[in-house]
């Protein structure tokens, strides 16, 4: 046992098993889909001779206006093409791969090029700088994507874009916008294309996909994050060059999953024995065909992390699933708690042991696969046979039961609380967005570097126009962002107006699109009347919901807002599934914003960033006097309880939720004690209503005296008579034979001695041959026993006995050590 015991604790207290990261995997996914193309070292530029190169970077279009440009440009190309020609390789590109600048980084060029080179004077750098830049230009040397992430460069943007490919970046101008083109996210991407440009040669029309991707994964090694780095993509699709399946967007490749393997659902988390490995594999490639993806990644982290390699680091070497009672009995103790990683606000990070809440779902999932590997087994035993084990859980340990009673009654009481916030919520929303609008009115009419008050407090404007153009400075010169105040703002407002009229889900939410808006005629009336499509999510089935004027004045006010001014349509956006890991096709998403000078889904944390911000505005408070919060989902709660209280049926309400199981609508309906109450009063009003109206009049004194001397009557000398009031004796009052006898404990020893006088009578009767009085005497005798028995039975002890040891068997067990 202290073996046991110890174990136990280091389950509890060690941190949860390392596993591979899956962030980055749909990027990776893509890169096998779409290779890149390959660095060429051999192409018609590259192969001139030196006199060619020279004489074409002195002849137009790659010859400078200026004098003094052009002669430095000349000047550094000759240093490098002689510096090249004492390289190994028979192009200069393949010279350049050869010698020493190729495997360094291009920040290291202007340091170490004069030394290579020879040329150490003053100002070498720049003229070497210069002549690098030309011969880019020109074609002839295609420095790596890594070399150039590495160095930058103020004038190859312009220079390369205005020799190598002017009619592309033309055309791509005059589609962006100059608005677009012009701003600080526009110039970046510029910058991307360029690079593209020069590593691959051809081209904007020549870059594709997989070129794309090695510059998100070269810039992901130098950069911590990509953002603004993935415009240049948007602009190559609305080129109109890339393939019909290349991806809509490349941005949060790098912090996405997509749908991977089942192999790889379990080698994240390592698992030690192979045998088991591949029992695991096996068994969810099985149960993958009936399981949507976010099911099966929660059964391989049900069954891989949670309980198999916790089995693991109770039972180092285990491979079999027949577990010895110690081992399951540890297990299941271990489960009953997790550890959670939170991070402080000095950075350090602590380690918190709580109550699992799914611990009832943890092992119901264990206990189904222990039994559909058994029940396997029956049609395929050579396969399933051999992991046939006795299931360490049992019914009771999977029993859910306790946990959906406290789970209801938090929701419930959640509910309570933020019903009667709802209104003050909503006020509150509008007013923020408001105040918003007014802020961004106040920006527009202040000049560049001007000041304006806002929400009383003085902001002073960004002194140029850029790609930001709602950027202020408060007093402390902190740097506010108008423009995402306003959208938080809007959307915190939208979102609470939707949802609270609706009850749909967040997923639901963010998916509703143009297309969900549909009319229908009614066939009594003739009346056209609008609808809302809900788009199918959890129960994969679709629903329809009824417009009404409160939504439908929310609806309109974002389709003005998300609609193309230049085409009067909704711009088509993907999206991508969370849940599923997927991205959907393009739709014109109504909840969609533009971030980073692109058209993008409003994301959930957007949401629940603006609606931090309404609820820090309203100053609500809980019970306990804590800050209330509202998450998405208490919407949904809310609208079910509301309507369900206010007359609609409850199988009404679950094809408006769409519940696929009319309980999970009634455990979402929040029951208050004054619903019970009226309830109840309502249940005997309709009870009254159907009985005799005279039932219900006042007694008089008589008929009171009458009942309450029917309950007098009742006691007799042996007990208590249970007959009925207003009905009469049936034995004419010979109680010994009457079942309604409810017998007295302390009367036993008078039925006795009754029971005795009935036996003597019955002797007498017998002898004196009065036979007719026999026959009424064993009567009352059978009563008299069965009044003894009723007794008894009374008397007797009612405990059941289960088997549970006594105390003297437990202390004379040895115990263990």
């Amino acid at each position: 046992m202290v073996i046991l015991t110890q174990t136990l604790e280091t389950s509890a207290s060690a941190a949860p098993p390392a596993r591979e990261a899956l962030a980055g995997a749909a990027l990776v996914a893509l890169r096998e889909r779409f290779p890149p193309r390959p660095y060429e070292d051999d192409w018609h530029a590259t192969s001139q001779t030196y006199e060619e190169v020279m004489n074409r970077l002195n002849q137009p279009p790659l010859r400078a206006a200026g004098m003094s440009t052009r002669h430095c440009r000349s000047r550094g190309a000759q240093l490098v093409l002689r510096w090249l020609q004492d390289q190994p390789g028979d192009t200069w590109q393949q010279r350049w791969n050869a010698s020493p600048a190729a495997s360094s980084t291009g920040s290291e060029w202007k340091r170490l090029a004069p030394g290579w080179t020879g040329h150490e004077v003053t100002r070498a750098s720049e003229t070497l700088g210069s002549g690098l830049l030309a011969l880019v230009s020109a074609d002839v040397l295609r420095p790596s994507l890594r070399w150039q992430l590495t160095r930058a460069s103020t004038n190859s943007r312009a220079i390369v874009s205005h020799y190598r490919d002017p009619d592309g970046f033309a055309r791509l101008e005059q589609m962006v916008g100059p608005e677009a083109w012009s701003s600080r996210l526009g110039t970046i991407a510029r910058n991307v294309l360029v690079k593209l440009i020069i590593a691959k040669g051809g081209g904007l029309t020549d870059i594709t996909v997989g070129d794309s991707l090695e510059f998100m994964e070269a810039f992901r090694k130098n950069q911590p994050t990509t953002n603004g780095n993935t415009l240049f993509y948007s602009w190559l699709r609305e080129l109109g060059h890339m393939p019909p399946d290349a991806p809509m967007t490349l941005r949060f490749l790098t912090r996405t999953t997509g749908q991977v393997s089942v192999e790889r659902l379990v080698d994240r988390y390592n698992p030690q024995s192979t045998p088991i490995r591949n029992l695991l594999v096996d068994y969810l490639k099985e149960c993958q065909p009936t399981m949507d993806y976010t099911s099966l990644e929660g059964a391989s982290r049900t069954l891989v992390r949670n309980f198999w390699l916790q089995i693991e680091r109770i039972q180092p070497g285990i491979d079999t699933l027949r577990l010895p009672p110690e081992v399951a009995a540890a297990w299941k103790q271990a489960s009953r708690t997790k550890i959670t990683r939170r991070r402080a606000s000095d950075g350090s990070v602590h380690e918190v042991v709580s109550e699992r809440a799914n611990y009832g779902n943890l092992m119901m999932g264990v206990r189904a696969f222990y039994l559909d590997l058994a029940h396997w087994a029956v049609e395929e035993p050579e396969r399933w046979g051999p992991w046939v084990a006795p299931c360490p859980v049992s019914a009771a340990d999977a029993s859910t039961t306790k946990l959906e009673k406290r789970r209801k009654a938090k929701m419930d009481q959640r509910t309570r609380e933020r019903l009667p916030a709802l209104a003050t919520l909503v006020r509150v929303a509008r007013e923020n967005w408001a105040e918003a609008r007014e802020g961004m009115e106040a920006l527009h009419a202040a000049p560049l570097g001007g000041r304006f008050t806002f929400m009383g407090r003085t902001y002073t404007r960004q002194k140029q126009d850029s790609t930001t153009p709602y950027r202020a400075y408060d007093e402390t010169g902190r740097r506010t962002h108008l423009g995402q105040v306003e959208e938080r703002a809007f959307w915190a407002w939208a979102t609470i107006e939707f949802l609270q009229h609706t009850g749909v889900r967040i997923e639901e939410m963010l998916e509703a699109s143009h297309h969900s808006l549909i009319q229908y005629k009614l066939p009594s009336t003739g009346e056209v009347v609008p609808l809302l499509q809900v788009a199918p999510s959890k129960t994969d089935e679709e629903r329809l919901l009824l417009v009404s004027p409160e939504l439908a004045d929310v609806l309109s006010t974002i389709i003005a807002r998300v609609r193309d001014p230049r085409t009067g349509a909704i711009p088509m956006v993907t999206s991508y599934d969370v849940a599923e890991k997927v991205r959907n096709p393009p739709m014109p998403l109504l909840f969609q914003w533009t971030y980073g000078s692109q058209l993008t889904p409003v994301s959930r944390s957007l949401i629940k960033n603006g609606l931090n911000e309404v609820l820090e505005r309203a100053g609500l408070t809980d019970s306990a006097g804590k800050p209330l919060d509202f998450s998405p989902h208490d919407f949904r709660r809310i609208f079910i309880s509301d309507a369900i209280r206010s007359g609609l049926p409850p199988h009404i309400a679950q094809v408006l939720a769409g519940h696929s199981d009319i309980n999970t609508t009634m455990g979402y309906n929040a029951i208050y004690p004054a619903d019970a109450i009226e309830a109840h009063r309502a249940f005997i009003a309709r009870r009254r209503t159907l009985r005799p109206s005279e039932e219900y009049r006042t007694p008089t004194n008589e008929e009171w005296d009458a009942f309450l001397a029917h309950f007098e009557k009742r006691k007799l000398s042996l007990g208590t008579c249970a007959r009925a009031f207003g009905t009469a004796c049936v034995h004419e009052h010979a109680c010994v034979r009457c079942s309604l006898l409810r017998p007295e404990p302390s009367q036993r020893d008078r039925l006795i001695e009754i029971r005795d006088n009935l036996i003597d009578r019955i002797a007498e009767a017998q002898r004196e041959g009065w036979l007719g009085e026999v026959e009424g005497l064993e009567i009352s005798l059978a009563g008299a026993a069965d009044k003894l028995a009723q007794l008894d039975a009374t008397l007797q002890s009612s405990v059941v006995h289960l088997g549970l040891p006594t105390f003297g068997q437990i202390a004379g067990r040895s115990s263990i050590s």
